[in-house]
């Protein structure tokens, strides 16, 4: 069908599940958008890429587990767009439970009638299935050429047969793609701190933003190698990493020999290099995610950011000042994932300030602000990286850590916060 055929098989009180980003049908939401009928639709997903029409119909409600930007502008603007707290991989149980009649993903034709799931498995494959063998539900697949075809694990683990589907629907838009933003004096420094962490053979997780990308890149033009990676997004950094020879895969100890991801964003350059490569496998986020899986690779080191930390160690990452900003995401599985072993580690990476209506603040705050929500508790957090460097916390007393922390705060608070540090119990 046409995506305006397709968006008619939609009833007008209907529920509608969708996966992350990448893995979103656009031209399929391009069309219910064009739709003014609506009287009930409720739609479950994850951070959306555009600001699709759609949501900001009345009658239509949308229920997303990570917000981006398009959420962020559509909450603002009054829209029906409410977050559903949960981490990555409880995305796939969350789907579940929410039960949608129609589930819509994208993908690209690949080879023996199958669609290739492209960009993204995620925590929708199980739902995808069961909603293309239940006579009562719909399927909806978006067919992109432009898309490129990725492996799984095993090979063929990431495609859906076409003739599960009940609606195919053609497209041929090009994927969205995502500029890695110019990084700043202060996330120059982090990702100088971040890199000394980094050793010859260290199985390396990084996600979006300036600082994972300084780091790969860092790495890329470095001496070392050697490294694997085990990581829930794939980004341009990573990409550089292997074209620089530095990724072998050898040493991580479990999926050995293979880059392993859940989803990827990106540059176009990176979506051709992905297409056709059996360097990376795309596997469900209950197995990219799960933090025994995560622990069991050697040496590894994650990246993650965040918006402040306590002097206790407690991490708000996706809401503060009363406002949902992002979500859990990996957050805390990969934070998790590494805290039994002694060689691998866990960074939050931040700036120790930030400027708000002029003002400028301390990220590293005595106490979280009214209004955050704690991402991480303190008992998880390893080493956290400021422009002023890194505080290592595993095994530390409460006082010391608030003192290891105090001591890369920003040096206008840094006194601030020592005299707080010694008053904590």
């Amino acid at each position: 069908m046409t995506a305006d055929e397709a968006s008619a098989a939609v009833q007008r009180r209907d529920t509608l599940g969708l996966g992350l980003g990448p893995g979103i049908p656009h031209a399929f939401l391009q069309a219910l958008g064009r739709r003014q009928d609506w009287e009930d639709l409720v739609v479950g997903g994850a951070l959306l890429l555009d600001l699709y029409e759609l949501f900001t119909r009345p009658g239509v409600s949308y229920r997303s587990g990570f917000f981006g930007p398009a959420e962020r502008v559509l909450e603002a603007g009054g829209h029906r767009v409410e977050h559903v707290p949960g981490g990555f991989r409880q995305f796939r149980p969350i789907l579940q439970a929410f039960g949608p009649r129609v589930v819509a993903a994208q993908g690209a034709p690949d080879a023996d009638g199958t669609v290739n799931l492209s960009l993204h498995v995620g925590g929708t494959m199980d739902e995808l299935l069961a909603a293309g063998r239940d006579p009562d539900r719909l399927l909806v697949l978006e067919v992109n050429p432009n898309l490129p075809r990725t492996s799984g694990l095993p090979p063929g683990a990431n495609r859906i047969p076409v003739d599960l589907a009940d609606i195919v629907i053609e497209a041929d838009h090009q994927p969205f793609t995502l500029v890695d933003p110019e990084p700043t004096d202060a996330e120059r420094a982090i990702a100088a701190v971040a890199s000394s962490f980094v050793r010859d053979g260290a199985t390396l997780q990084t996600g979006i933003g300036a600082v994972p990308t300084i780091v790969a890149s860092t790495l890329a033009e470095g001496q070392g190698g050697d490294y694997g990676i085990h990581s829930e997004m794939f980004t341009d950094g990573l990409r550089r990493l292997h074209q620089a020879g530095k990724v072998t895969n050898r040493s991580k100890g479990v999926y050995d020999g293979m880059s392993v991801t859940t989803f990827a964003l990106g540059s176009a350059e990176l979506y051709q290099w992905l297409d056709g490569n059996l360097d990376v496998a795309f596997l469900p986020v209950e197995a990219v995610n799960d933090p025994g899986i995560i622990g069991r690779n050697r040496s590894m080191v994650s990246l993650n950011g965040a918006m402040a930390v306590d002097l206790y160690g407690q991490v708000a990452a996706d809401h503060i000042a009363g406002m949902q900003v992002s979500g859990v995401g990996g957050h805390e599985d990969f934070v998790s994932g590494t805290e039994l072993r002694l060689d691998s580690h866990s960074l939050v990476c931040l700036s120790s300030t930030v400027t708000v209506g002029g003002n400028v603040r301390s990220r590293l705050v005595a106490e979280l602000p009214a209004g955050a929500v704690v991402s991480t508790p303190r008992h998880h957090l390893d080493v956290v990286v400021t422009e002023h460097g890194a505080a290592q916390l595993r095994g530390l007393t409460v006082r010391e850590r608030a003192r290891a922390l105090a001591a890369i705060a920003h040096p206008d608070f840094r006194d601030e916060l020592a005299a707080a540090a010694e008053t904590l119990r």
